[in-house]
């Protein structure tokens, strides 16, 4: 048997909806929808008769006559009936386990961020590695400038004298008339 109809719903309201034949299904699934208790009692109920339904019968349930199992379960489906729908404990129950899973959502959640913080903290310490690489050559560079800049100004001044020495000589040369500057030192 095809499904003709699915809906997600949020409580009573209708989130999406298909049909796939032309039936009154929508409409009956807003009523049954408007009907629902709040909460998650409904699932719940649901889906602890599942678990103790195949728990008990397991793969038996596939190959089994019409009502084949009625006399046993349907005393189970009574007493969870009677727990689900007059005993206060089931809703806090399944309001525990709406917290947990809501928990464990944000627990989810925080864990993503913190895997992302720490995709960026490994990509901020290889931009400071990086860094400070960039920082000790640039030092390096830096002396050895620093150093060729000395070495320069070392020789432009020794030039510098030995012009002026140069001068000076040239100047006594001609004063004292002579190399050996005779007239001068007496």
């Amino acid at each position: 048997m095809p499904i003709l109809y699915a809906v997600v719903a949020r409580g009573a309201t209708v989130l999406a909806e298909h049909s796939a034949a032309a039936t009154n299904a929508g409409a009956v699934a807003r009523q049954v929808l408007e009907r629902l208790p709040g909460g998650r009692i409904p699932f719940a109920f649901l889906e602890d008769i599942h678990g103790k339904f195949v728990k008990t019968y397991g793969r038996a349930a596939l190959t089994a006559l019409a009502y084949a199992m009625n006399d046993e379960f349907s005393r189970v489906l009574s007493q969870q009936m009677d727990y689900y729908s007059n005993d206060p404990s089931a809703d806090q129950i399944n309001r525990m386990r709406g917290e947990i899973s809501q928990v464990r959502s944000v627990m989810i959640d925080n864990i993503d961020k913190v895997l992302e913080r720490g995709d960026r903290l490994d990509l901020l310490v290889d931009k400071t590695t990086t860094m400070q690489g960039n920082t000790v050559r640039f030092k390096r560079q830096a002396r050895r400038y620093r150093s060729t800049t000395w070495w320069r100004n070392v020789k432009l001044t020794a030039a510098l004298i030995l012009l002026l020495l140069v001068i000076v000589y040239i100047a006594l040369f001609f004063v004292c008339h002579g190399f050996t500057l005779p007239t001068c030192i007496r």
